[in-house]
């Protein structure tokens, strides 16, 4: 039995007609007589009785019209939805950010214009550092991912990445540090004697080997004397007078009390945010690169 034979069935048990189901269908009667014989004999069970001018159903005929029309019904829904999919207009997107993206205006824009696109997928969300949602999309473990990588040579070769937007570093001080009081850019070498607090290099954030190699070309070593995982944390410890952070200027929205911050001057102390995806990315992640770039 297949979905063939169940559309004759119920043109048949709609029309009670031979000559007016096989018009309906587009077919000559005979086949039509033919495959509904099969089909009893299949089922080894009468659906129609048939006379010299007239067809009724069965009592078996008339219950198994209910059912053949859900499961065509259910073949039609099925059929639409794998096209919908296949179109990327529903499904699954599993997307990954790093801790501070909500922060960012690219990412508020690209989910209200997706959302807006395509109200019927499903975005699930997946906090998790950069190098993390690295490891994720080549598992196929995400179908994209909000990275920061300093530049496109930190981006794998074998990951797709647009650069949405690029931000500067700042420090974070107490609003009573001396070098609050000076306003304006602030040249990293300036941090060469204070305590720093930073990102602790097992969170996976690029920050890490970023800020190094800026303060190596400023000429010293930086005297990392705080770490911590989150944002909130690291700000939380400069306003404990710990010591001078340096992050994203994204963060300065996170406002505490008697936390300032100055934005550096050195060259390269900018972080870029990235849209990736694999090399083949799904439909929907097409999508929403859309939403995001256009």
């Amino acid at each position: 039995m297949d979905l063939r034979q169940l559309r004759y069935f119920v043109a048949l048990a709609e029309e009670l007609h031979f000559t007016r189901a096989a018009q309906r269908l587009g077919m000559a009667q005979p086949p039509l007589s033919q495959q509904i014989r099969q089909l009893e004999a299949e089922l080894d069970t009468k659906l129609f009785e048939r006379g010299t001018r007239h067809v009724a159903l069965t009592e078996a005929g008339k219950v198994f019209l209910t059912e053949a029309r859900a499961t065509l019904a259910q073949a039609r829904r099925a059929e639409l939805v794998a096209r919908r999919a296949g179109r990327g207009e529903i499904g699954e997107l599993r997307m990954g950010l790093f801790a501070s993206a909500p922060l960012l205006p690219a990412f508020t824009r690209a989910v209200l214009a997706f959302r807006a696109r395509l109200p019927d997928v499903h975005l699930t969300l997946r906090e998790s550092p950069t190098l993390e949602q690295v490891d994720a999309l080549r598992r196929g473990e995400l179908d994209a991912g909000f990275l920061r990588c300093p530049s496109a040579e930190h981006i794998p070769v074998d990951i797709a990445a647009v650069e949405l937007l690029r931000e500067p570093l700042m420090a974070m001080m107490r609003s009573d540090h001396p070098l609050a009081a000076e306003g304006g850019p602030l040249q990293l070498s300036r941090l060469a004697e204070e305590k720093l607090i930073f990102f602790s290099a097992a969170v996976g954030t690029t920050l890490h080997a970023q800020f190094l190699g800026l303060c190596r070309a400023a000429g010293f070593a930086p005297q990392i004397t705080q770490t911590a995982r989150e944002n909130s944390t690291l700000i939380g410890l400069v306003a404990a007078g710990l010591g001078i952070a340096v992050m994203p200027a994204s963060l300065a929205q996170i406002q505490v009390a008697e936390v300032t911050h100055r934005p550096l001057a050195d060259t390269g102390a900018t972080t870029s945010i990235w849209l990736a995806t694999p090399c083949q990315p799904t439909a929907l992640a097409r999508a929403f690169l859309a939403c995001a770039t256009g």
